[in-house]
């Protein structure tokens, strides 16, 4: 049933609410959600101020009306998709650089800033945000904080929980809170940056967002490796990390990942296993290029190629253009379900050759690459959504790859969130009680369940979990 939405206009100026059909198709889904799938919001607004946040949500909430947060629509996991139609609230008017401060390595910033604004912001301080996904150039912080976003440098730096300091956010009432602070450690109260990091929009709208920063490496060197064979590379990966090499970047791309990057960017990386590695250091970094290079040598590794500056981000150019590339590549075959599996390091070899072999079973194309340090494996399956056995095959695959990374220990989404995508592994990943736990506290902050629903929580078994999100 549509939602009256009229409020809007009593609380926000001229032009920052649409009830148009272009503004309102355009926020049905976001990069990941089937065209099948997509739902419309009864309404678009553009808040521009906390005060404007807390003013849609106090009324919202009284009339009973979702409202699902909306950045750049770059989830791949349905995370921005209105489920239950109401308001869709972009956040991309909010989007200041407020405060930069070198000599405590901080930034203070609105949820709407793109990550690559960010760092080009505190670039002239010589200081970065270490975490930022892939697509820091397109995405915003505001994003990467819903779903605790990580990227190529996580094995090093670790994900965006670890960088972030302090939130302003609005509670699904109205009620604006401040949490965390600008010291870099606390042992004061109850966490509440790490319980709204990664909730998605599901328990409060972050509206200002306070980052620690890392001073630029001196030395940064990158460059590539190629095997003869995908174990051999994932084995090679495993044992560098295992081995303590300090190591900022490293990526893995099978065979068929690098034919694709190579179709795409015009590369000639051979179509063979390829390791992307990238070091960062003030002094010695010499050294851990050298072990990195004796330990693949112990695997097998055919050619060691290492870079700097403009050559060193050419190279790369295969890698940060892999998503398109798999668009591209080999049309109308399309990934199924992108998929974003994270497993303890030891395992990682296992799992590739896991997601490999269940291709190979039913005769297709299973792309396997990634940020492949801290174990996590992008895979896609690619298949003609016009026929039904592949799309169903496709799906099988996808979800044999997740079943069995949680039995190895390890998590159904590393980095793209749980959105609509992943709730049905929730249970078998964290136990009953464990999501029954969340419900309990997605209960106590959005009563009467209006935050971005739909998400998360599994769909109600029997009538367990129905108090966590009622059913669509």
């Amino acid at each position: 049933m549509p939602h009256d939405c009229s409020f809007l206009a009593d609380r926000l100026d001229d032009g920052q609410v649409s009830l148009g059909d272009d503004d309102r198709d355009s926020h049905a889904g976001d990069w990941g959600t089937p065209e099948a799938d997509r739902v419309r919001p009864d309404a678009v607004c553009w808040p521009t101020s906390t005060l404007d946040v807390s003013a849609v949500l106090a009324a919202a909430n009284d009339r009973g009306v979702p409202v699902t947060p909306y950045a750049a629509g770059t989830g791949i996991e349905g995370n921005a998709l209105p489920a239950r139609s109401g308001v869709s609230m972009d956040l991309t008017r909010m989007d200041r650089v407020l405060d930069v401060r070198p000599d405590d390595f901080q930034v203070d910033v609105e949820p709407g800033v793109l990550g690559g604004t960010l760092n080009d912001a505190v670039a002239e301080h010589d200081l970065f945000l270490p975490p930022l996904p892939q697509s820091a150039d397109i995405s915003t912080v505001g994003g990467m904080i819903a779903t605790d976003a990580s990227g190529a440098k996580t094995v090093k730096y670790g994900e965006v929980h670890d960088w972030v300091l302090a939130l302003e956010a609005v509670l699904a009432d109205g009620t604006v809170i401040e949490t965390g602070s600008r010291a870099k450690k606390t042992s004061s109260g109850y966490n509440l940056d790490d319980l709204l990091v990664g909730s998605e929009g599901t328990l409060a709208v972050v509206t200002r967002a306070t980052f620690e920063l890392a001073r630029q490496p001196a030395q940064v060197r990158g460059g590539h490796a190629v095997f003869e064979s995908l174990d051999d590379a994932a084995t090679a990966i495993a044992a560098t990390m295992q081995a303590g090499v300090d190591v900022a970047t490293i990526e893995l791309l099978d065979s068929v990942s690098t034919k694709i990057a190579n179709a795409y960017s015009g590369t000639d990386l051979p179509d063979a296993p390829t390791v992307f590695v990238e070091f960062h250091a003030n002094h010695g970094v010499d050294t851990e290029i050298e072990a990195c290079r004796e330990i693949f040598e112990e695997h097998g590794v055919e050619r060691f190629a290492m870079a700097a500056g403009a050559e060193m981000d050419e190279l790369w150019a295969a890698r940060r253009d892999l998503a398109n590339a798999l668009l591209a590549y080999d049309p109308p075959r399309r990934p199924a379900k992108p998929g974003d599996v994270t497993v303890p390091i030891s395992q990682y070899p296992d799992l590739v050759r896991h997601a490999k072999e269940l291709g190979a079973e039913h005769d297709l194309d299973v792309p396997c690459f990634g940020h492949a340090g801290d174990g996590n494996v992008h895979y896609n399956v690619l298949v003609n959504p016009d026929d039904p056995e592949e799309r169903e095959a496709g799906r099988a695959i996808s979800d044999a790859v997740v079943e069995r990374a949680i039995e190895m220990g390890g998590t159904s989404t590393g980095e793209h969130g749980v959105g609509r995508g992943k709730r049905e592994y929730m249970i078998a990943e964290h136990g009953e009680g464990a999501v029954e736990t969340m419900g309990a506290i997605k209960r106590a902050l959005d009563p009467n369940g209006i935050l971005n629903p739909g998400k998360i929580f599994p769909e109600p078994v029997d009538g367990k979990l129905s108090r966590a999100d009622p059913p669509d």
